[in-house]
């Protein structure tokens, strides 16, 4: 079995820059992404792009070194909390390494990093016919509506995790661009 291990990317290691673009092409290629691979311009622009946004934060799932996940999340902030909060943009296993338990450990990690920021929760947007995620989703505490959509719904459902505890630092927000 590979050691695995969950990480922070380093936008400026040229490696975990190509493991972004080679995990995120994955899951565009995907049939519960979009069924097609990133067009060569936009996998060209995506690191420079999750660079330029001053609140994006990749952690990356190693197998041995080798990256096989990725969470790509962005830094955001609730008004109704008066907190920082991080929505999860994607959230992506290569196919071999589905039912693993790295879209576990992603999530643990990306909720330990909001915790360290005083966030008030973390929020992610699922595809309803998108079960195995729901599940996933599910299981760690976001909220979820009941039911599975057909295999060709449209329909897209925002959810969120409330993370309990003390706020942050009044710093918090600031923390986020860190």
């Amino acid at each position: 079995m590979p050691a695995i291990t969950v990480i922070r990317a380093d936008l400026s290691d040229p490696l975990h820059r190509e493991a972004i673009v080679r995990v995120t092409d994955s899951y565009a290629r995907d049939p519960i992404g979009r069924g097609r691979g990133l067009d060569p311009d936009a996998a060209r622009r995506l690191v420079p792009g999750i660079e330029a946004h001053p609140r994006a934060v990749v952690f990356l799932a190693l197998a041995d070194g080798e990256a096989v996940g990725i969470a790509t999340c962005f830094g955001t902030f609730s008004s109704f909390d008066a907190r920082p909060a991080i929505n999860i943009h994607d959230l992506a296993i290569l196919p071999e390494w589905r039912g693993s338990g790295l879209g576990l450990r992603l999530l643990e990690r990306v909720e330990e990093h909001a915790r360290e920021l005083g966030c008030g929760k973390l929020t992610l947007e699922v595809k309803e016919r998108n079960a195995r995620a729901r599940r996933l989703y599910g299981k760690f505490g976001f909220d979820d509506p009941p039911g599975e959509g057909p295999p060709d719904s449209r329909r897209v459902f925002f959810l969120e995790k409330k993370l309990e505890g003390p706020a942050g630092g009044s710093d918090a927000g600031s923390a986020l661009a860190r």
